[in-house]
C-alpha cells in the first residue's frame, strides 16, 4: 500500500512539472483603454482560480495542466465575459478581453457559473437573488413570484406606497409580462445605489428575458380544488374552491432574425372561492362562507429591433382586467357589506439603448397608461360597525378611480479607467388621477360593544354629501448620479447623490439624498470582502394622502361625523400641515461576506435604519380633556391634519447564505435578528389622544424578533426534482385598546390609562411549503421539448398561523384570532417548455 502511494506521488509530480504552463492576458474597454481590477476567474471541473487586472489590465494564471477551461472577466458597469481556453503543453498566445458596457446587453443569469466574491457594489453576497430557472423549480402559490420574494423585504425600508418595483433597471407599478418571461429576482441588490429611490431592502428588482433569434416557449397550467385542501381552522366546512391557471411566454425572431424579434405573454387566471365569516352578532355566533370569485387576465407583447451591434429599441403593450366579488367579506364582516370591483388598464412601453461613444452608453424607457376602476356596494343601505365583533348593512364602499399616468428614466453611463459614472433622471410618477367618491353617502353608524349596539348608543355617526368629483396632476421626478471608482484592485468607493422632488410639497425644496458604499478585500485570496455604506432615502406620499386633501375641503366633498355628545356637526376637512414635508430615512450596514466554496457564499451584515419625520396624521380640532364636550374651532368637525413628525429606530443582524451545498442543492437562507420602534405606523395612523403624542412610543407593527426564510432546490435525479420554501417568524406585537370613544373625537382608538402602544403580543408564523416534479423529455435532441408534471403543498404540517388577535377590550374576541392564514393547500401543475 505504501508502494502505491508513493508511486502515484510521483507520477502526480511528474504530471504537474511536466504541465507548467500559464496563461496571461490583458482586459480593456470598448475604447481600448486598460481595466485595472477586474475580477478573472478561470475554471476546470469542480477547480476555480481567480485573479485580479493589474494597473496595465493585465493577469496571469501559472502552472497550468492541458485541457479545457472556462475564463469568466467580471467588472463594475460591464457585461460579463465568458470564454473557453484550450491548453496544450506549450505556452499559449495572450488573452485579449474587450468588456462591453453592462448597459448595451441585457443582463443573464449564468447556470452554474458559481457564487464568488468581488468588491463590485453590485454584487453584494446579502442581495437575495433567484433565477428563473431556480424559481421553476420552488413552490410558488399562483406563480406569483412577486410575493414569494416579498418575505425578504424589511417593511421599516419601504416607502409610504409600499415595495418599489423594478423592471429591467427602471422603476414600474408592475411587472408587464407574466411569469414565465421572468429572468430572474432579486433583492437588497446594490443598496446604496442612487440610481433608484429606496434602498436595497425595500424594492424588489426584476429583469425580464430578452426576444431570441430561435423560437423558445414555455405553457404552463396550474389547478387547484377544495377536495386536496384541508380544512380552514374557522370555517365549519371546507369551502368550495378552485383555481385555474393557463400561463406562458413565448419568443422568437420576427422577419430577420438578426435584427428583429418578439416576446409574447399572456396570464388567465380563474378563481372561484369562498370567504370564511366568523362573527359575534346579536343573535349570536355566525360562522358561514361567501361566494368571491376573482377573474383575471393579462396580455402583453413586445418587438425589438436592431439597429446596429450598440444601438436597439423594443416597444411594448400590455392589458390587464380584473374583476372581484363580494371582496371584503369575511372575518367578521357579514356577506352584505361586501363589495364587486373591476380594473383595467392598458400601458405601451419603449425602450431605447445606444453606445453614443465607446465610453458613454445611453439607455431611454418609458412608458404611457391608463386604468379604470369602479367599486360598487352589494347592498345600499347605512354601516354598522361592531368593531372586532361585526360588520352589516351596506358597504359604503361605492367609488370610481381613473388614471392616465408616465413614466420613464434616462440613463447615462460613462465609463473611463477606474471610474464608471451613471446619471441621468427618474420619473417615476406623472399622473392625471380622477375619482369620484360616493362612499358613506347613507351613513356609518359605529359601536363600541354589543351591549351598545342593543342600546342603540352609538359613539359616531359618520355621513358624506357633495360632489365627490376630483382630478388632479401628481409629479415625482429625481435627477441623480453615482461614480463607482475601482481606487485599487482590492478596494471600491461609490459615491451618490440623488434629489427627490414631489409636487404639493414646497416647503422643503432642498431633498438631497446622498450615498456612499465602500468594499475592501484584504489579503490575496480575495475570498473575504468587508462591505460599509450608509445614505438617505427620501419617502413620497403616493396619490391618496393627496386626494384626501384635495377633496376633503368642505366643499367637493363634506364629511360628517357627529360623535357620542349629541353636537351638532360642521363637515370634516383634512388639510397638509403647514410645516408639512418630505420624511426621510438614514440606512447604513456593515458586514462581511466569505467565500465558502467556489459556489456557496456566507455573509453577515448588520444594519441600523432611523426614520426621521414621517408621516402621520392627528384630528388638529379635537376636544380637550378632561369633558371632551366641544371642539375648538366649532365651524369645523374633524380636521384630519397630515404631519410629518414621527420617528422610527430599526437595528437588525443579517445572516446569509447562497449557493450550492454539494452536487443537489441549490438555494439561499436569511436569518435575521431585529428590533423596531417607532411611534406610527404611516399617512393614515391616529394616535390614540390627539392632543398629545405621548404612550404612542413603542414597538414597530412589523416588529419581529426573529425571521427565517430559505428558498431551495434538491435536482440532478431523472425521477424527480425537489423544492422547499421555509418561512418562520416570532410575534409580531397588538395594541390594546378599550374600543371606546371616551374622548369624543369619533374614533374609537383609546387605551387603558396606562397602556402603551402595541404592548400585547401576537402569534407567531411558521409555514413549510414542498414541490416534486419530473421532466419527460419529448426528444432525444439536446434542446428538445420538454413536459413537466409537478406537485405543490403549502403548509404542508397544516400549522394554523392566525393573522393576529384581537387588542380591542370591548370586542367578545378579546385575545383571541377570528381568522388564520390558509390551511394546507394543493397545487398541480403541468409545464411544457421548447
Amino acid at each position: 500500500m505504501h508502494r502505491v502511494s508513493v508511486l502515484a506521488a510521483a507520477l502526480a509530480m511528474s504530471s504537474l512539472a511536466l504541465a507548467d504552463v500559464s496563461l496571461t492576458g490583458t482586459v480593456q474597454d470598448p475604447s481600448h483603454s486598460a481595466i485595472a481590477g477586474a475580477q478573472v476567474t478561470l475554471q476546470r471541473g469542480r477547480t476555480s482560480l481567480k485573479t485580479g487586472t493589474g494597473p496595465q489590465g493585465e493577469f496571469i494564471f501559472r502552472a497550468l495542466q492541458p485541457g479545457e477551461y472556462s475564463l469568466s472577466v467580471q467588472f463594475l458597469g460591464f457585461s460579463l465575459h465568458q470564454q473557453k481556453v484550450k491548453l496544450g503543453t506549450s505556452q499559449p498566445l495572450p488573452i485579449e478581453v474587450t468588456l462591453s458596457l453592462e448597459s448595451m446587453k441585457q443582463e443573464l443569469t449564468i447556470e452554474g457559473q458559481g457564487e464568488f466574491v468581488n468588491t463590485d457594489p453590485s454584487t453584494n453576497r446579502s442581495a437575495v437573488t433567484v433565477s428563473g430557472s431556480l424559481l421553476e423549480s420552488l413552490p410558488v402559490f399562483d406563480q406569483d413570484y412577486i410575493a414569494t420574494m416579498s418575505r425578504f423585504l424589511d417593511q421599516g425600508a419601504t416607502a409610504t406606497g409600499g415595495v418599489t418595483l423594478v423592471v429591467d433597471g427602471v422603476e414600474a407599478n408592475g411587472v408587464g409580462v407574466s411569469p414565465s418571461a421572468i429572468q430572474s429576482v432579486q433583492i437588497n441588490n446594490d443598496p446604496y445605489s442612487a440610481v433608484f429611490s429606496r434602498p436595497g431592502r425595500g424594492r424588489i428588482e426584476v429583469l425580464t428575458k430578452a426576444s431570441t433569434p430561435q423560437y423558445h416557449g414555455t405553457l404552463n397550467f396550474l389547478f387547484r380544488d377544495q377536495h386536496l385542501n384541508a380544512r380552514d381552522a374557522f370555517a365549519v366546512t371546507r369551502p368550495p374552491e378552485q383555481r385555474r391557471i393557463y400561463e406562458g411566454s413565448v419568443t422568437g425572431p420576427l422577419f430577420n432574425p438578426q435584427k428583429n424579434g418578439f416576446l409574447i405573454s399572456f396570464d388567465r387566471q380563474e378563481l372561484d372561492q369562498q370567504a370564511i365569516i366568523y362573527a359575534q352578532t346579536p343573535t349570536g355566533l355566525f360562522r358561514g362562507n361567501l361566494d368571491a370569485p376573482v377573474r383575471r387576465l393579462f396580455v402583453s407583447g413586445r418587438a425589438s429591433h436592431a439597429f446596429s451591434d450598440t444601438n436597439s429599441l423594443w416597444i411594448g403593450y400590455s392589458y390587464e382586467d380584473r374583476y372581484f366579488k363580494n371582496q371584503g367579506a369575511g372575518d367578521n364582516v357579514l356577506p352584505e357589506a361586501a363589495q364587486n370591483s373591476e380594473f383595467r388598464e392598458d400601458e405601451i412601453t419603449l425602450s431605447h439603448r445606444a453606445l453614443i461613444t465607446p465610453h458613454l452608453a445611453h439607455q431611454l424607457r418609458f412608458l404611457v397608461g391608463r386604468f379604470d376602476a369602479p367599486f360598487q356596494s352589494v347592498t345600499d343601505a347605512p354601516k354598522i360597525i361592531v368593531p372586532d365583533a361585526f360588520t352589516a348593512g351596506g358597504a359604503q364602499a361605492d367609488l370610481h378611480r381613473t388614471e392616465r399616468h408616465w413614466d420613464g428614466t434616462e440613463l447615462l453611463t460613462y465609463s473611463k479607467g477606474r471610474h464608471v459614472v451613471k446619471f441621468g433622471i427618474d420619473v417615476p410618477d406623472w399622473s392625471r388621477r380622477g375619482i369620484t367618491n360616493r362612499r358613506e353617502f347613507l351613513g356609518v353608524y359605529s359601536y363600541a360593544s354589543l351591549a351598545d349596539y342593543s342600546q342603540g348608543r352609538w359613539y359616531s355617526f359618520t355621513q358624506q354629501a357633495g360632489s365627490g368629483h376630483l382630478t388632479f396632476l401628481e409629479k415625482v421626478f429625481g435627477p441623480f448620479v453615482q461614480d463607482q471608482i475601482q481606487v485599487t484592485p482590492n478596494f471600491s468607493v461609490s459615491i451618490g447623490l440623488r434629489y427627490y422632488f414631489q409636487n404639493y410639497f414646497h416647503n422643503d425644496p432642498n431633498n438631497f439624498a446622498p450615498r456612499l458604499a465602500l468594499a475592501w478585500s484584504p489579503g490575496k485570496s480575495r475570498k473575504t470582502v468587508i462591505r460599509a455604506g450608509g445614505g438617505m432615502f427620501y419617502d413620497r406620499t403616493g396619490p391618496q394622502p393627496i386626494v384626501d386633501s384635495l377633496l376633503y375641503d368642505g366643499v367637493l366633498l363634506r364629511r360628517y361625523v357627529v360623535t357620542g355628545t349629541g353636537l351638532p356637526s360642521a363637515p370634516s376637512i383634512v388639510r397638509l400641515d403647514p410645516a408639512l414635508h418630505i420624511p426621510y430615512t438614514m440606512q447604513y450596514s456593515a458586514g462581511v461576506e466569505r467565500q465558502v466554496s467556489k459556489a456557496a457564499t456566507l455573509s453577515v451584515t448588520w444594519i441600523g435604519v432611523r426614520g426621521v419625520d414621517l408621516f402621520r396624521s392627528r384630528d388638529a380640532n379635537a376636544p380637550f380633556g378632561p369633558l371632551y364636550l366641544a371642539r375648538p374651532d366649532p365651524a369645523f368637525s374633524q380636521i384630519r391634519q397630515i404631519e410629518s413628525a414621527g420617528r422610527m429606530t430599526s437595528d437588525s443582524l443579517e445572516i446569509s447564505f447562497r449557493g450550492r451545498l454539494g452536487q443537489h442543492f441549490t438555494g439561499l437562507a436569511q436569518y435575521t435578528l431585529a428590533k423596531a420602534e417607532n411611534n406610527t405606523s404611516g399617512v393614515t395612523y391616529f394616535p390614540a389622544d390627539s392632543t398629545t403624542w405621548a404612550g404612542e412610543w413603542g414597538r414597530a407593527d412589523f416588529d419581529q424578533r426573529h425571521r427565517f426564510n430559505l428558498l431551495g432546490s434538491l435536482t440532478g435525479w431523472k425521477w424527480a426534482n425537489f423544492g422547499a420554501a421555509v418561512s418562520a417568524a416570532s410575534p409580531a406585537p397588538v395594541d390594546e385598546t378599550t374600543g371606546r370613544d371616551d374622548n369624543h373625537d369619533g374614533l374609537a382608538l383609546d387605551r387603558p390609562a396606562g397602556v402603551t402602544r402595541n404592548t400585547l403580543q401576537g402569534p407567531a408564523y411558521l409555514e413549510l411549503d414542498l414541490r416534486w416534479s419530473r421532466d419527460f423529455k419529448l426528444s432525444p435532441r439536446k434542446e428538445g421539448p420538454v413536459l413537466t408534471v409537478a406537485a405543490d403543498a403549502f403548509n404542508v404540517t397544516n400549522n394554523v398561523n392566525y393573522t393576529t388577535y384581537i387588542g380591542n377590550l370591548s370586542s367578545p374576541f378579546f385575545g383571541q384570532a377570528v381568522s388564520s392564514q390558509p390551511a394546507r393547500r394543493m397545487q398541480l401543475g403541468l409545464r411544457f417548455k421548447f
